[in-house]
């Protein structure tokens, strides 16, 4: 007989527990109860027909009666006889998790992806590009702050940042609570209209905050997974209507809405660019407003959902009380989280988390996931990967299901962990773990960046010299494979942390009170010309060492901001018009800032990401660290590549800096001293043949038998490329 397993499993669950007592473990420890069963539907067979669905047209599920039992066992007994006798195979189930996938395609990173470079997109905040699908009362209701105004309106995308808008003086709350209110109208017309401008910019790769349908800003409070935002596309009230008349829990009755098809035409668009495209989920929580939840609130511990979350207690509706309680994430009431399903073993924050998701929500998720990577079974139309949000709050077992399903749809598909604290703000997470080819191909790699900004940013605690600089660096690449290394997002600012040019202007430790709110000499103002000095050696090091290089929207302009949610300023784009910044949170004594793109800066970005994409040296090569001079604090390394064909120029319209051909091998050379000027000589062969491309100080170099003489002005950095010719 062929394997039957996931009907028959799926069979069992339906009526055998009618009659057996399970256990059900949440965070208030071990709970019996005896079980309430529940018609669901089971997935189309051939047979499907003998065991038929009393699933409401609503969602909503008829309790089992006891002739209902009666029936559902003899019905169920009749189906099982039935595959042993007709056969069926799990391959007929599309949203199982595989049988098979082979070690090359389960555990290799996608080429792409250690060539990429990244932009970020949060696009509530990225560019409006359809005024006639505006956010309205409607979309926002059940997002934190709840007690909308009636006057609540859109802000207009050049307001001054911290300016009261009209309605915030009929709420009661102050500016850090009200904010969360704001909506820009930021769109999907928005970010198609502005494909050409990534392309220019030499983006391969984007990653989309979510995209889901959600009341808030940020959307990881979904209201579905199923869908993207209503107002992200051009018809919100059309898509509330299409969404409607589908039942949530069967993936046979979704249907492409509007905005759908844009986010379709997204991929498509960016695909003809050569643009990758990701999408960012939580697997971990949903926001209150999500249909599971609120047939739990209503159904309480009669839902079918019930066991998907993190319930502590329901109802009692014998008393007049609410007894109802819950785990959200982060003590967040309005994010609930789901729950491990089968095990109750203890771990440590930081540990792969034992055990799985339920079964029926595992099986949402991966027909969700299904759904965007192979929308109507055509993965050329689908994304390239995910972006998995809080990674390390979701039990292993799922997470390694979750990568065959998804390597069994797409072998060339990523998957980035955001695993980040281990002790906030001391410490980071190891994520080695995570990285053995069996859960995650990448992460979002803060651990690059918090020791970068410590050394050439001169934040505390500070790393004084290049040795240990290096050592840090290291220590975060230990245990990790060399194609992981190159895949690993080198962030320096994302929609969860200051604004990068910020981070640098406020030296403090790393997210910790790094807003005015926490720290009142916390500087939210334009930074100043140290600040854009440091940002740039940065850059130099970010587009030059080994990682996928990451640029939160708006930094390459010089965006400056707080932490959240001063980072999600909407993009300052060159063609609009800003009000100056004017105001403070807390009435504050500040300066007038004119709200302009910086073009010279994003000049900068753009040649980096030009030479880094035009150099493959420095995304391919090999590192050796030539040398880490403690006294001076200098430092040189060098990448280079056996058997690399010869490099293109730098910049693809011979308006940048490099103006010669390189070859397979780099020298990038950083002095970090604050005042004096560092003499080196850098051991090469053919001296005349190396070229400064970077050009971001004037420097002296000559010729001689050791090699090149490079005098290098203090808190500078250069890049040297070893040219083709003789």
């Amino acid at each position: 007989m062929k394997n039957c397993s996931w009907v028959i499993s799926k069979v069992f669950t339906e009526w055998m527990t009618v009659c057996i007592t399970h256990v059900r473990y949440t965070t208030a420890g071990l709970r019996l109860r005896m079980c309430q069963t529940f018609y669901n539907n089971i997935p189309h067979t051939s047979v499907s027909g003998l065991y038929h669905s009393t699933r409401h047209a609503t969602g909503r599920v008829r309790p089992w009666t006891r002739s209902s039992y009666a029936t559902g066992a003899m019905l169920s007994a009749i189906l099982m006889l039935s595959l042993v006798t007709t056969g069926c195979d799990s391959s007929d189930d599309p949203y199982a998790v595989p049988e098979h996938v082979s070690d090359e395609e389960l555990t290799s990173v996608p080429e792409w992806a250690q060539d990429a470079i990244w932009y970020q997109i949060f696009a509530e905040r990225f560019r409006d590009g359809d005024p006639d699908n505006q956010p309205d009362m409607v979309s926002i209701d059940g997002s934190w702050p709840h007690e909308q105004p009636e006057s609540w309106a859109p802000t207009p995308w050049g307001h001054d940042w911290y300016a009261h808008d009209e309605w915030a003086g009929d709420t009661d709350l102050d500016f850090y609570e009200w904010v969360h209110m704001r909506r820009y109208g930021g769109d999907l017309q928005g970010v198609l209209d502005q494909l050409d401008y990534l392309q220019d910019l030499g983006i391969t790769a984007i990653y989309f905050n979510p995209l889901n349908d959600a009341p808030s800003m940020h959307k990881y409070d979904a209201r579905n997974f199923r869908h993207i935002d209503v107002n992200f596309g051009p018809d919100p009230e059309g898509d509330r209507e299409l969404m409607a008349q589908e039942d949530p829990a069967d993936p046979d009755t979704w249907v492409w809405t509007a905005a759908d098809k844009m986010f379709l035409k997204v991929i498509e668009e960016a695909h003809q660019r050569d643009i990758r495209v990701i999408m960012d989920y939580s697997w971990n929580h949903t926001g209150i407003t999500f249909w599971a939840w609120q047939h739990i609130l209503e159904h309480q511990e009669d839902s079918p959902y019930a066991d998907w979350y993190q319930i502590d207690r329901f109802d009692d509706p014998g008393t007049d009380e609410n007894e109802f309680e819950y785990s959200g994430w982060a003590g967040v009431p309005e994010l609930p989280q789901f729950r491990r399903y089968d095990s109750v073993d203890e771990f440590d924050h930081g540990d792969l988390v034992p055990g799985d998701l339920h079964p029926d929500l595992k099986r949402h998720i991966f027909a969700v996931t299904r759904r965007w990577m192979a929308p109507d079974g055509d993965v050329e139309r689908g994304v390239d990967g995910f972006r998995l949000d809080v990674a390390e709050l979701i039990p292993v077992d799922f997470w390694r299901d979750y990568r065959k399903y998804v390597r069994s749809i797409n072998p060339d598909a990523i998957l980035i962990g955001e695993l980040w604290w281990a002790d906030w703000p001391d410490e980071m997470m190891d994520p080695t773990d995570w990285l053995q080819g069996d859960i995650f191909d990448a992460i979002m790699n803060y651990r690059w960046y918090m020791p970068t900004r410590q050394w050439l940013g001169g934040a505390v605690p500070g790393l004084v010299n290049p040795s240990e600089y290096i050592h840090h660096l290291d220590s975060v690449s230990t245990g990790v494979r060399e194609e992981v290394l190159r895949a690993n997002m080198n962030l320096t600012a994302s929609h969860d942390s200051p604004r990068f040019s910020t981070s640098i202007y406020n030296p403090v430790p790393y997210k910790y009170r790094v807003n005015p709110r926490e720290n009142p000499d916390y500087k939210i103002h334009r930074p100043d010309e140290r600040t854009w000095r440091d940002v740039r050696l940065i850059l130099a090091q970010q587009f030059t060492w080994p990682g996928a290089p990451h640029v939160w929207m708006g930094d390459e302009f010089g965006m400056w901001g707080a932490d959240d949610p001063d980072n999600r300023k909407p993009v300052i784009w060159p063609d609009l018009e800003f009000e100056d910044e004017t105001t403070h949170p807390f009435d504050r004594d500040r300066p007038r800032d004119e709200v302009t793109a910086d073009m010279e800066l994003w000049n900068y970005y753009r040649y980096l990401i030009h030479l880094r994409r035009d150099n493959p040296v420095f995304s391919r090569g090999e590192l050796n660290i030539l040398l880490a001079d403690d006294d001076r604090n200098v430092l040189i390394y060098e990448r280079t590549m056996q058997g690399a064909d010869t490099i293109a120029d730098a910049d693809p319209d011979g308006a940048g800096r490099s103006g010669e051909a390189g070859s397979n091998r780099a020298i990038v050379l950083f002095n970090n001293h604050e005042s004096e000027t560092a003499e080196v000589t850098i051991p090469v062969e053919d001296p005349q043949r190396w070229i400064e491309v970077l050009d971001l100080q004037a420097i002296s170099r000559h010729h001689s038998d050791d090699g090149l003489e490079v005098a290098i002005p203090a808190k500078s950095a250069a890049i040297f490329i070893k040219s083709g010719e003789e």
